[in-house]
């Protein structure tokens, strides 16, 4: 079992192309030996975004502060702390932060297919 304060976790910044202002904690990843599911938390600094991308799995996020958009192929949508939003697999996604706060959300994906297994 783990028990951690998520400011006790590393943070480093998004080097993905697109991504602006970007950065993540990995709360439980493969350094837990999580096979099943990742935990990250993400902060995007105002007037920042993350890279407008795809993938071929889901998303489960819940904003915890800030608010933003977040772009889809059905349009444009808000965001605020306390919204849960998912993002299923192939949906091309950004989340952008249009307040004058960072913008955290944690995300929870599948882990990678070679990892922990």
């Amino acid at each position: 079992m783990k028990v951690k304060a998520i400011d006790d976790h590393v943070q480093n910044p998004v080097n993905m192309e697109g991504a602006v202002g970007v950065r993540m904690r990995m709360l439980i990843g493969p350094d837990e030996g999580a096979g099943v599911f990742h935990m990250r938390q993400f902060e995007v600094e105002p007037g920042g975004n993350t890279p407008h991308h795809e993938h071929n799995y889901e998303h489960e996020v819940l904003i915890l502060a800030g608010e933003g958009t977040i772009a889809s192929a059905a349009g444009d949508r808000p965001c605020k702390a306390g919204d849960i939003v998912w993002v299923p697999p192939g949906e091309k996604h950004q989340f952008r932060n249009t307040g004058n706060q960072a913008l955290k959300f944690i995300c929870l994906i599948p882990a990678p297919e070679s990892c922990c297994r």
